[in-house]
């Protein structure tokens, strides 16, 4: 069989710092691209319901923080003046306004939760129809454009939303308690002078300029110190997900890996791929300990600088114990507001990196939507119904095949170049061809030279080369060499791409028994993993049972008998000869066992010195009648 450079995800050489520079770019336009849709779609009145009640309840827990904030003046006021029936009284307010501060806090958390479900539920949803549409997964591992996108899809989605969310009403909170607070800092801190220089300087509202400065170095400490931690997560993420990948793979090959007696090998496999984890893993914990050490120091500090600050004027009497409290919570409330940067930093880093991760995901999408949409894009080859519906011919117009080359996109400073082509290396002469109802067409040649590419370019998944083919208004079924079986049922993968209700329970045990698979019809409704369950010949077998419910018009098969023996592979040519008599038959095979099904021979032949043409093709295509 024929086929491309596989698609398969590892881990290269250790990241480039240029590399880990690219990751760590904010991208803030790309990002804003990426929030904005959900907005704008069909769910944003229950989205957008959902937002302004969770604004609300953030708003009413700073009111309970204002109201606290006053509280605490009175309180040790109370307790400077050894007041015990305010003292009382004082206690029994606190416990309302805490049940209140409670309840909001729940639902604030329950309906923000609620938002964040609807939110990546409909992310997950566009990101599907896109990933699924235009067959942009099979184009995206063709070219090797963005890792595993599975890890994208599940994980980094979730922690996109929860984190677009949680920074959004963190940050609308600092800014709803700057503005309740300001006000309150500045009263009560009043005004401090001193003299500078023989000049008596006076500065009103001192408190809230010191809380500004205060925040503004922290912050900025915090980004010098913090950025590489972005490209760093965005690495993380991407050894986890291929680490996950190869263990799966494992599991799903654990039978011809025992075969090979080869644990030691994939032991080492795996350990090199973890190494890359722990690797990275050192250098998020070098960079997270001084983003930790400039927090940590940040907020201990902040909780003694507003009574350092404020202690002369209370020590000089002009301020009561409850004015200097109210002024440590007012200052801490202050400073928070204004150091919600340096206090989310470590949230900020992971959420950009997942996002990061989805807006190169997004862009590789779109490049495998243009290469559907756009002849002339990633290639030119045209796939075009026919405009007879009495038609029942596959013309093949001056085709020429190739292999892409790129191994991943170019970027711009806003993610990927949208004019970006793969390269593409020639693989086969132009040739045409026409392909009627009713005949069989052996194709064979060299391995890798292209035969199941030009069942790819048929099927208008494989847009790389050049030519026009138009296709008759029929059905059309590939086997290929490796056929795909859902986990799921046996009914549902006996009858995928149809659900296994589809067709009758009668029919469905008629074609296992014509397929040799008799001793299955009793397990149609059992719920396994068929791939890892049936034997490779089982699985080309079920294949010929999935033709034989489908009754295509073309049938194209991918050496989709090579796990088979000869007389099962010639019992099974037989079947679909006798069962589907009008059916046109092609096949990719070798044995003479499948050549005597067969009229018509399709050959690829090496291109001799001379004879590969400008493009210089490896293969030229012969056709024997």
């Amino acid at each position: 069989m024929s086929s491309t450079p596989s698609s398969v995800t590892v881990p290269g050489p250790a990241v480039p710092a240029q590399a880990l520079k690219e990751q760590s770019r904010l991208r803030l336009g790309a990002t804003w691209a990426l929030i904005k849709p959900y907005w704008k779609s069909e769910d944003r009145k229950a989205g957008l319901g959902l937002l302004v009640l969770v604004v609300a309840l953030n708003l009413g827990i700073v009111y309970i923080n204002v109201l606290l904030n006053e509280w605490n003046r009175v309180f040790y006021n109370a307790i400077e003046q050894r007041d015990f029936v305010s003292f009382k009284a004082l206690l029994l307010r606190f416990s309302w306004i805490a049940a209140c501060f409670i309840v909001l806090a729940i639902f604030r958390q329950y309906y923000q939760l609620m938002l964040q479900m609807r939110w990546r539920t409909w992310m997950t949803g566009t990101f599907l129809k896109r990933w699924l549409g235009h067959q942009a997964y099979y184009r995206i591992e063709q070219t090797h454009s963005t890792d595993n996108p599975d890890q994208r899809l599940a994980d980094d989605l979730r922690q996109f939303t929860d984190g677009a969310l949680t920074l959004s009403m963190g940050l609308l909170n600092s800014v709803v308690t700057l503005v309740s607070f300001i006000g309150i800092l500045w009263v009560v801190s009043g005004p401090i002078s001193f003299m500078l220089g023989g000049v008596d300087v006076t500065i009103p509202g001192y408190m809230v300029w010191f809380a500004i400065a205060y925040a503004v170095v922290g912050s900025l400490i915090a980004h010098f110190v913090g950025r590489p931690l972005i490209g760093l997560s965005f690495q993380q993420e991407q050894y986890e997900a291929n680490f996950r990948f190869m263990l799966v793979r494992l599991r799903e090959n654990s039978e011809p890996v025992a075969l090979y007696r080869g644990e030691p090998t994939e032991e080492a496999s795996l350990r090199a791929r973890f190494e890359r984890i722990r690797a990275n893993w050192n250098q998020l914990m070098r960079y997270t300990r001084r983003l930790t050490f400039v927090n940590s120091g940040y907020g201990q500090f902040a909780i003694i600088f507003p009574l350092l600050v404020a202690a002369p004027r209370y020590f000089s009497g002009k301020l009561t114990l409850g004015g200097l409290m109210q002024i440590n919570s007012a200052f801490g409330q202050v400073q928070g507001a204004l150091s919600w940067f340096v206090d989310s930093y470590a949230t900020l880093v992971g959420w950009k990196a997942a996002a990061n991760r989805l807006i190169d995901f997004q862009e590789a999408m779109r490049v495998a939507e243009r290469e559907d949409l756009a002849p002339g894009g990633a290639g030119d080859i045209e796939v075009a119904p026919s405009a007879n519906p009495a038609d029942r011919h596959i013309a093949i117009s001056d085709l020429a095949l190739a292999l892409p080359v790129r191994a991943d996109l170019d970027v711009d400073e806003e993610g990927v170049d949208p004019q970006a082509q793969p390269a593409q290396l020639p693989l086969v002469a132009p040739f045409s061809l026409t392909i009627g109802p009713g005949e069989r067409w052996l194709v064979n040649g060299p391995s890798g030279c292209g035969k199941s590419v030009l069942f790819r370019a048929l099927a208008g998944i494989w847009p790389y080369g050049a030519g026009r083919i138009t296709t008759p208004q029929a059905r059309v079924l590939f086997l290929p060499q490796r056929s795909y079986l859902p986990i799921g049922t046996l009914a549902d993968a006996l009858s995928y791409p149809d659900a296994g209700t589809a067709h009758s329970r009668d029919a469905l045990a008629r074609v296992l028994e014509q397929a040799r698979l008799g001793a299955l019809v009793r397990h149609l409704d059992v719920f396994d993993n068929w791939s890892l369950r049936l034997s490779p010949g089982e699985q080309q077998r079920l294949a010929f049972a999935r033709a034989l419910l489908q009754k295509p018009d073309f049938l194209f098969l991918d050496e989709a008998t090579s796990a088979l023996d000869e007389e099962t592979e010639a019992a099974m040519y037989r079947l679909m000869v006798e069962t589907l008599p009008d059916a046109t038959i092609v096949s990719i095979a070798h044995r003479s066992t499948v050549a005597a099904f067969h009229d018509r021979r399709l050959r690829y032949v090496r291109a001799a010195d001379g004879q590969a043409g400008d493009g210089g093709v490896s293969y030229r295509v012969v056709q024997d009648a």
